[in-house]
């Protein structure tokens, strides 16, 4: 300055506080954004506040969101402050081609380029939309569906010799598949289907609106389908699990009677099929769009616009991870001989003793 040069971190400063400056004024607004995700490698969706190991989806969110000027930097530490909420909580290495959260930012211009660009390819925000200032995208969600790819020689009788290139489903096992997976529809208690609740609570009853198994095609030699399941919510590890039991019937491990029994109060040894193929298809807000999707102010949380690029995205992550990390690790493959270790029929057995006894 003594020279005749001004100040370049004064100018800076002051560079620093303008941008400030338009931020406060531009005002914060009640927003949904479409993600898309392929969780592998990723603690699950939810963010664990103060265990920096555990790496989850949305650590990479928040902090694109801070560098894009969307969000104060607090509100990345303490997510209450721009009222964030996921729609689901995906688990462990699960994807999502159709996750909604619900936040308050500042609606910049560029907005969605400018989160991307603080995005790694893998995790994408597809869409934006305002909505109504007390929603919550958690508690507004009508229902979720899922699909979980899988290769078909997990179908394969456990008593036949299978290359796992070679096999192809027939479609006698894919009717039996399709009849098994149409017994879960309704409300039941799946008790069984996680960890964490008793027979007697209450929140372990879910309401499944549809559940089948679609046709089957040929990625890099190995035969793939994809299983569809639709229900109002679900808890930790339930699909998973849901579609094991499946498995483990159409195997010849267990006899097709063990779904009836696991409703009941029973503990029931059912197998947890790996996360892998697990993908959060898309999530249903029928309620709210018919309530607020045409009140001239807000539109439906539909995303027909955005379907294409969801499918490009699906086909450039998630597939490709799934099948290549099959090919790989042979997640599938492994788990299914870990299947004769479990006990299919103790429950089964103490059962009819109990039933003996009480006649």
């Amino acid at each position: 300055e003594e020279n005749g040069h001004p100040n370049k971190r004064l100018k800076r400063d002051a560079d620093e506080e303008d941008a400030e400056e338009r931020n406060k004024k531009s005002p914060k607004r009640k927003i949904v954004l479409l993600m898309a995700y392929s969780g592998k490698g990723y603690h699950g969706m939810q963010r664990n506040v103060g265990s920096s190991q555990f790496k989850t989806i949305e650590d990479d969110l928040v902090s694109a969101l801070v560098q894009s000027g969307c969000i104060p930097e607090n509100h990345g530490e303490d997510m209450k402050k721009m009222s964030f909420q996921r729609c689901a909580r995906t688990d462990k290495g699960v994807s999502a081609a159709g996750q909604i959260v619900s936040l308050k930012v500042r609606l910049i211009d560029d907005i969605l380029e400018k989160i991307n660009n603080h995005l790694p390819s893998h995790i994408r925000i597809l869409g934006l939309k305002r909505v109504t200032g007390g929603f919550n995208s958690k508690n507004k969600c009508d229902a979720r569906t899922y699909s979980y790819m899988l290769p078909t020689f997990a179908f394969a009788h456990k008593d036949h010799d299978v290359q796992e290139g070679v096999y192809r489903l027939d479609r006698e096992t894919l009717e039996k598949v399709n009849k098994l997976l149409a017994c879960y529809k309704g409300t039941h208690n799946f008790h069984n289907f996680t960890s964490q609740k008793g027979p007697r609570d209450p929140s372990a009853k879910r309401y499944i609106m549809e559940m089948y198994c679609g046709e089957p095609f040929v990625r890099e030699d190995i035969e793939f389908a994809v299983i569809k399941v639709k229900g109002q919510s679900f808890m930790m590890h339930q699909i998973r699990k849901m579609i094991g039991l499946v498995i483990a019937i159409v195997k010849g491990y267990a006899a097709e009677s063990i779904i009836e029994l696991s409703w009941g109060e029973e503990k029931v040894d059912v197998p947890k099929a790996p996360g892998l193929g697990l993908v959060l298809e898309r999530v249903h807000f029928e309620k709210y769009n018919r309530r607020f999707g045409n009140d001239g102010l807000h539109e439906p949380l539909e995303w027909t616009e955005e379907e294409e690029k969801i499918a490009v995205f699906k086909e450039q992550y998630i597939y490709p991870t799934i099948i290549n990390t099959e090919r790989e690790e042979k997640s599938m493959v492994n788990w299914l001989t870990t299947l004769s270790i479990h006990d299919f029929n103790s429950s089964v057995v103490g059962m009819q003793a109990n039933n003996k006894n009480s006649k």
